[in-house]
């Protein structure tokens, strides 16, 4: 008994010490406890691997960094955001070596994103007492979606900013005094320099006070309508002077008002779009907002206002990501709108800390519909590679259907598990009630394993189809990161073998193209080329000069190599004078290095020598091994056979005619590439052998 009694009164000492404790100091331990983990994994991601957005946010930092400007490869920019390059700068300031810089970037993402705790401490402590506001701090921190912190991604300062935008529209909603509408209006206006989808904030905050307090909303909020209409007609104004559309305040986003939306697509994408956000959340919290507020007319004002907010946020930032969706992706924007998940957790703690109140038809009603809609979501045209990036409420699902039967098969798992919760909802009893936030945690934490698993393996396949050198940052090595290197892309090689040295070394600086653009829409000149002499001139005939170059074997360039990435056929030229051009591919797919049936090699300016060409296959696609013919000259030279996993050099002898030597590769059989879930054909190409790279050797001299 006196054991017994012991342990009863040490029991309240305890919660007493730890109700002592100062709020600062279990927030400041959240933020350095979640800040420290998610840099350990961020660090696991070894390269940049949501293209082009990473290389874009680490170019607007590291030209912000020395020179003030957001530039994107030297020209100027208002497109993008200039919160988040702006907070990453200083890695590029403090660190010339890139593998360094990226580092510290990381080491500020998982700063700034572990800072969301505060802000969704406070807005959950209008409505909480404080152990429930920091229950809500750490379901906040413990979303999935926190894996971006080992991104170069906007995803890092925007949750922390829109958590805030949301706690001044609480703070607003409650009391709408002068102070709070100017404060509300700065918070939207920091969390659109960070991010333009912000622009969703403000018909939230249109709407939300007549869900406050009905009609009265016009005159209580009268000053808010007021300035809201003037700050509208004063940036009109200034697109209208500076002779830009009103659309182009949406910077990078513009493109999206020029798309045609129909009511259909868009109110598809929004079911499609709230079916995986309740997945993604567990059930549980979307019934409790729901059922909040069903019941909201008869709540406290504080609580109405919260609902309110919580209510608006989620509806138009949901809808402005489904509408974006449905017709400039076609793909679920899990990482677009999973913001707004602390408050879909402070609702169900709110929901919780009054005692699970349960009248029968709206809690039935609740919990019906957020048990629902995970069932009816179509995994099989969603669960893709395209869902990688931008869905990782998915990916869990996707390494499960390996044991399940397909992922045709996943509806059959998630219904039940999705009714499960539902039915949780509405028999937990009181006191097991905690039980609710616990399985959220629980479920949160062993969804980011196959997550997390994913995004490491994108990162090293995207790095290797870039750079397969130690050091990623090997051209700087080479000619210093103050050297000037003009990069030559000839539509042959991998677009990652741009992107990620790009993003390396900072000595890459002059960019073009031969045949067409690269994917990402970065400014990049034209070059002319075909010429008998090789000298390669931009379209007003300017012949381009640089003291170093870089492309890859099928635009091979008279010079001296200076270093090489030999597996990705990328080789360094000391130029110091104009680009002249000495090979051509013709026969490889843009922007890829997969062949068709044929691929010619011209070698310009040519007395002989070989050509070797590295062909690779795929087991994906072919089970049995590729014959590859070589002829040269009229006559057939050379035959390879590349087995699905190999990577074979086939060397071919030329044979000059005139001033040029050709080989002309003949790949013996191609297949059109099929799904294997449910026989789609994403990829119309008939494909034959990748050609990774081409290398040539001259004809030695005796």
């Amino acid at each position: 008994m006196a054991v017994e009694a012991a342990k009863l009164g040490a029991r309240p000492r305890v919660v007493a010490r730890a109700a002592a404790v100062p709020t600062w100091v279990w927030l400041g331990g959240l933020v350095v406890v979640s800040a420290g983990l998610r840099y350990v994994l961020a660090r696991r991601l070894e390269a940049p691997w949501i293209m082009v957005d990473e290389l874009i946010y680490s170019e607007l930092a590291k030209s912000f960094a020395a020179t003030g400007h957001f530039l994107l490869r030297g020209e100027s920019t208002a497109a993008y955001g200039v919160v988040y390059p702006a907070l990453i700068s200083p890695a590029w300031a403090l660190f010339g070596r890139v593998p360094q810089a990226y580092a510290a970037a990381k080491v500020i993402n998982s700063i700034a994103i572990s800072l969301a705790a505060v802000p969704a401490y406070l807005l959950a402590r209008r409505v909480l007492s404080r152990p429930y506001a920091l229950l809500a701090a750490v379901l906040a921190l413990s979303v999935p979606s926190m894996l971006y912190a080992g991104t170069l991604m906007t995803e890092n300062a925007f949750y922390p900013a829109f958590l805030l935008a949301a706690l001044a529209t609480v703070a607003w909603l409650e009391r709408p005094t002068p102070r709070r509408t100017a404060l509300v209006l700065a918070a939207a206006a920091f969390a659109f320099l960070t991010r333009a989808e912000a622009v969703a904030i403000l018909p939230a905050l249109a709407t939300a006070p007549f869900l406050v307090c009905g009609r009265r909303a016009l005159r209580e909020y009268r000053l808010f309508y007021g300035l809201g209409a003037a700050v509208v007609v004063v940036a009109l104004a200034v697109q209208a002077a500076r002779g830009a559309s009103p659309l182009g305040l949406l910077g990078a986003y513009e493109v999206a008002s020029h798309s045609s939306y129909t009511a259909g697509g868009v109110a598809r994408y929004l079911l499609y779009h709230w079916e995986e956000l309740d997945l993604a959340l567990g059930v549980v919290p979307i019934a409790a907002l729901v059922l909040l507020a069903l019941t909201m007319r008869a709540r406290p004002r504080g609580e109405r206002a919260f609902l309110a907010a919580a209510v608006t946020l989620s509806f138009w930032l949901v809808l402005e990501v489904a509408a974006f969706a449905s017709v400039q992706t076609q793909k679920v924007e899990e990482r677009n709108m999973f913001y707004v998940a602390p408050l879909f957790f402070v609702a169900l703690l709110l929901w919780i800390e009054r005692g699970l109140p349960r009248p029968r038809g709206p809690a039935v009603g609740a919990a019906a519909l957020a048990a629902a809609l995970p069932g009816l979501f179509p995994f099989v045209k969603f669960v893709w590679l395209a869902a990688v990036s931008d869905t990782p409420g998915l990916l869990p699902l996707w390494s499960l259907s390996e044991s399940t039967g397909g992922i045709g098969k996943l509806a059959a798992v998630v219904a039940p598990a999705a009714v499960a919760a539902g039915l949780l909802f509405v028999v937990v009893p009181r006191r097991y009630a905690l039980v609710l936030p616990a399985l959220l945690v629980a479920y949160f934490a062993v969804s980011q394993k196959p997550i997390e698993g994913k995004w490491r393996q994108a990162s090293l396949g995207d790095k290797y189809q870039g750079i397969t050198l130690a050091h990623p940052d090997w051209i700087d090595r080479a000619v210093g990161r103050d050297a000037r290197v003009a990069v030559i892309w000839s539509g042959n090689a991998d677009r990652y073998a741009i992107w990620e040295n790009e993003f390396f070394n900072r000595s890459l600086r002059d960019f073009y193209y031969t045949t067409t653009p690269l994917d990402g829409d970065l400014p990049e000149t034209a070059l002319a080329t075909g010429r008998l002499d090789g000298l390669m001139r931009t379209p007003d005939g300017r012949v381009v000069r640089s003291e170093y170059a870089l492309a890859d074997g099928s635009v091979a360039l008279a010079g001296a190599p200076v270093a090489q990435d030999a597996v990705r056929g990328i080789t360094l030229y000391h130029v110091a004078g104009p680009l002249r051009q000495l090979s051509r591919v013709e026969g490889l797919y843009p922007q890829d290095t997969w062949s068709g049936r044929v691929v010619v090699y011209t070698r310009l300016d040519c007395r002989g020598g070989s050509v070797t060409a590295t062909l690779q296959s795929d087991p994906g696609l072919f089970s049995t091994a590729q014959t590859v013919t070589a002829y040269a000259g009229g006559r057939r030279v050379a035959r390879a056979r590349v087995a699905p996993r190999a990577i074979v050099p086939l060397r071919v002898p030329l044979t000059p005619v005139g001033s040029t030597c050709t080989a002309r590769f003949v790949v013996g059989r191609t297949l059109i590439p099929r799904d294997a879930t449910d026989g789609a054909n994403p990829d119309p190409r008939r494909l034959g052998v990748h050609f990774n790279a081409f290398s040539y050797s001259p004809l030695r001299d005796g």
